[in-house]
């Protein structure tokens, strides 16, 4: 079962045009109510080692940790919905609640949508 925070290996080939493709880590949006009951599409975020900094609210950095073998920026203006069949690993590294919160933040931001 995938997890919420959690980055894992995912096939997005083929891409087109400005989409990430290859395969790459993606970090897990998707509500834990969905992923319990294997819901056969499951909402990510890309992630990318070209690294870009100051690039606030469409990137986030993460260190590398775990199996997260590079420093990687999340791409926060990349939330794409993927079939389960293109998740290719198991857990690589999960996020703290901080992150992804921060991280849900910059999303809200990019599609705005103010929290209060």
């Amino acid at each position: 079962m995938l997890e919420r925070g959690g980055i894992y290996l995912a096939n997005l080939n083929p891409s087109k045009r400005d989409e990430p493709g290859k395969i790459r880590p993606v970090l897990v949006l998707q509500a834990n109510a969905l992923n319990q009951v294997e819901h056969p599409t499951v909402v990510v975020l890309p992630l990318t080692t070209m690294l870009v900094d100051e690039s606030f609210p469409l990137r986030y950095r993460l260190a590398a940790r775990d199996r997260l073998h590079q420093t990687s920026d999340i791409l926060c203006d990349q939330v794409r919905a993927i079939s389960l069949s293109r998740i290719t690993s198991d857990q690589l590294t999960s996020l703290q609640l901080p992150e992804l919160l921060e991280i849900e933040r910059q999303v809200l931001a990019i599609i705005d949508i103010e929290t209060t």
